[in-house]
């Protein structure tokens, strides 16, 4: 019996092209693991109107994390037409299954380290070492809209808040609502998360990136409960910023960044443009972390035009790999794969096209494992 069970979901597009290649890696770093395949993604959207089955819920439910390659998400009118004809005009409503994971195995920190590696022709600066923090279950992305907008929410809103007077006379069919929702726990969760790792990796600073001068109510909490927890962590400075300002001083400064922590939607946004400076999304490795489970993947999408075609970058794959091994306690495994990785940027002879190199997905893989 293997000493892991680990949930297999490769998804959509090259998602298929980079779990091939962390096979290779896995393979050769000889992880005690039993890889379980789960159905995840477009096809399962289209022929059952469900991007992430039952039973996949329960496969998971029975592994110990899963690894996740990567998922197509396409908006609700062009999700509706994908649908088989039996299943079209049912009511069916498309939604991300890596979000849906996210809430049902409380999946509360996304964890993104962004780091520069010597010899990667696409670094901003070879002296980036940044990690975000962020909130993985509400802000924007909880899902709780509304269109056409509800005669009683309407009328709620209309009687409770003085702002609603500018849309006087806007039909309810012309205006679509998203809720910002931030709860104190989970502000709480995702600053003590960052606050703990700066103090066992030791980072000397925590930045909270949000908007409390404009949005006071939500980011004002956000930053608020920031503070508190600051004054428990006395070797650790707390850093405040807007994340307009902080998009620019990461373009301007990165180096003087370490560890950045936000809410949702601020956090997809900012690790996006931290992945940039290191590279690019083939090297933007993800941790989806609860108290007792764990989702890792790229951050990149499907690219179906590439599916296939063993085109891409796996590194941010094989890095997610580093991060999985990390969670489970295989440091030792997941020393060596960083640094096979590292080792193989650095003498440049294997590259990907986004590189500016001529190899494939899985000659990047393969030259990674000839170096464990």
């Amino acid at each position: 019996m293997s000493k892991y069970k680990i949930a297999w979901l490769p998804g959509d597009g090259i998602g298929v092209d980079v779990m091939e290649a962390a096979r290779i890696v896995l393979d050769k770093i000889a992880l005690d693991a039993e890889y379980v395949q789960g159905d995840i993604g477009w096809e399962f959207w289209k022929t059952e109107a469900n991007p992430l089955p039952d039973r996949t819920i329960k496969l998971l439910k029975e592994t110990d994390c899963a690894l996740f390659g990567a998922i197509t998400s396409k908006p609700k009118e062009e999700a509706e037409e994908a649908l088989i004809p039996q299943l079209q005009g049912r009511g069916h409503i498309y939604s991300s299954p890596i979000v849906r994971l996210r809430q049902e195995f409380n999946l509360r920190t996304n964890l993104r380290p962004c780091k520069a590696y010597p010899g990667n022709p696409l670094n901003y600066r070879d002296d980036i070492d940044l990690v975000v923090f962020r909130e993985n279950t509400e802000d924007l992305y909880s899902g709780v809209e509304f269109y056409p907008v509800p005669g009683y929410l309407r009328t709620v809103l209309d009687e409770t808040h003085p702002k609603m007077k500018r849309f006087e006379g806007v039909a309810n069919e012309d205006m679509a609502i998203s809720l910002r929702i931030i709860t104190r726990k989970a502000a709480r969760n995702i600053i003590r998360d960052a606050f703990d790792y700066a103090e066992m990796h030791n980072y000397k600073s925590v930045t909270i990136v949000e908007k409390p001068n404009v949005i006071r109510e939500t980011s004002g909490l956000m930053v608020r409960e920031a503070r508190k927890i600051a004054e428990e962590f006395s070797g650790i400075e707390l850093w405040e910023t807007n994340i307009d300002a902080m998009c620019m001083w990461l373009v301007k400064n990165p180096q003087n960044y370490s560890l950045l922590v936000t809410s949702n939607m601020f956090g997809d946004i900012v690790s996006d443009l931290a992945a940039q400076l290191v590279g690019g999304l083939g090297f933007a490795c993800s941790g989806n972390i609860g108290d007792d489970y764990a989702v890792f993947e790229p951050t990149h999408g499907s690219a179906p035009k590439y599916a296939g075609q063993y085109k891409v970058n796996p590194v941010a794959t094989l890095l997610s790999v580093k991060m999985m091994l990390d969670w489970l306690g295989e440091i030792e495994k997941a020393t060596m794969l960083e640094d096979a990785i590292a080792s193989v940027i650095k003498e440049g002879k294997v590259r990907t096209y986004d590189m500016g190199g001529t190899s494939s997905t899985l000659e990047m893989a393969s030259a990674i494992a000839d170096k464990i």
